[in-house]
């Protein structure tokens, strides 16, 4: 069962004209529950407009400041984060999941390491519970960061990131790249590109002595970075990445119409949860099983519904699916038998999932 905790907002406010930054008041009789690692998001839950509205939001705090504080970026369109910059004020309540991802690497306090992070707009969210985290708890760790952003004043978390800089100076620098106002040196105006990384990767990241790198942003963002820095010579299980969201490629719709051809209609589906069992008949209107398991009554964990968050993940137990996308498992859990219920398609009969992992 899906499991939401009513939670108070203990305080808003805009760190930028479309961002608001929320901080929650977690009561002392689940906060170690809430404990979380840097890098990690809350599922949260909303009726709005009597609709059942749930999206993921990275901490933007670190564990070490002892508080629970996440950044919504208003979209155009966006039900949620309208809803949050527009509405949402202190003293009102939401429905929360506690702390949940793998967007991180254990702290060490015995060793110096040398640590790279690239963030785009709101991506930077997980990325500063990281920095905050590593530099406070491995006093002879290193940190650089290369943010991108349209202007100055859309840099979200500008002056705490100065702070930053001026309280570990020698260990934090940054590097703002902006697509909208004109930088001091080329290198910094525009996105990020091929060309750039050459650049940085021969004259300010010494990418032989890098431990780990963290890159959160968009899609095409995300995988350029990661393919420049490995060829660079960074090794690919060095390199962590998160997608906010993903769009879908033609040649990713040619294939997921191929798995979705797949389908075994009327499959007759057990969804274990909390060590109860819940059965259901797929509809032929749904091709998913987090999709059909929902319109059967079932009450899961879901957030994105994109292949991107893990919340809704499972083990199946029995029977075979196909998933149309993943960008949550890595191959080992996919081994294991771990997929994504909002991406998995049944491809047999009978199928047996377990929620408990």
């Amino acid at each position: 069962m899906a499991k939401f905790h009513n939670i108070q907002v203990q305080d808003i406010y805009k760190a930028t004209r479309d961002c608001s930054v929320i901080t929650f008041q977690i009561p002392e009789e689940l906060v170690a529950e809430f404990q979380y690692k840097q890098g990690q998001h809350l599922t949260i839950k909303a009726m709005i407009d009597g609709e059942d509205v749930r999206r993921s939001y990275s901490l933007c705090s670190s564990p070490v400041e002892n508080k629970w504080q996440v950044a919504v970026k208003k979209i155009n369109g966006g039900l949620f984060s309208s809803f949050v910059n527009d509405t949402l004020k202190k003293g009102d309540s939401l429905e929360i999941m506690a702390p949940s991802g793998k967007f991180n690497v254990e702290v060490d306090s015995g060793k110096a390491k040398n640590y790279i992070a690239f963030a785009a707009g709101s991506g930077i969210t997980p990325i500063l519970s990281i920095i905050k985290t590593h530099l406070a708890k491995e006093p002879n760790s290193t940190f650089k960061l290369f943010y991108l952003n349209r202007s100055v004043k859309s840099i979200i978390f500008k002056e705490e990131i100065e702070q930053l800089k001026n309280r570990y100076f020698g260990r934090f620098e940054i590097f703002h790249f902006l697509t909208k106002e004109h930088r001091f040196s080329e290198l910094f105006n525009g996105r990020f590109t091929k060309e750039k990384m050459q650049i940085l990767t021969d004259k300010i990241i010494d990418v032989k002595n890098i431990d780990d790198c963290f890159i959160c942003g968009p899609e095409d963002m995300i995988f350029l970075l990661r393919d420049e820095l490995n060829a660079a010579g960074l090794d690919k299980e060095k390199i962590h990445y998160e997608l906010f969201t993903s769009g879908i490629s033609e040649e990713d719709k040619k294939r997921i119409q191929k798995i979705v051809e797949h389908k075994v209609n009327g499959t007759d589906v057990t969804i274990i949860d909390g060590g109860k069992e819940f059965h259901f008949i797929m509809e032929d209107s749904y091709d998913n099983i987090l999709d059909g398991a929902l319109a059967a009554g079932a009450d899961l964990p879901f957030a994105c519904k994109g292949g991107v968050c893990s919340t809704c993940k499972c083990m199946v137990v029995e029977g075979e699916v196909e998933m149309k996308i993943n960008y949550a498992l890595d191959a080992h859990e996919v081994a294991k038998g771990l997929v994504l219920s909002c991406q998995a398609v049944p491809t047999t009969d009978k199928v047996v999932v377990d929620f408990g992992v």
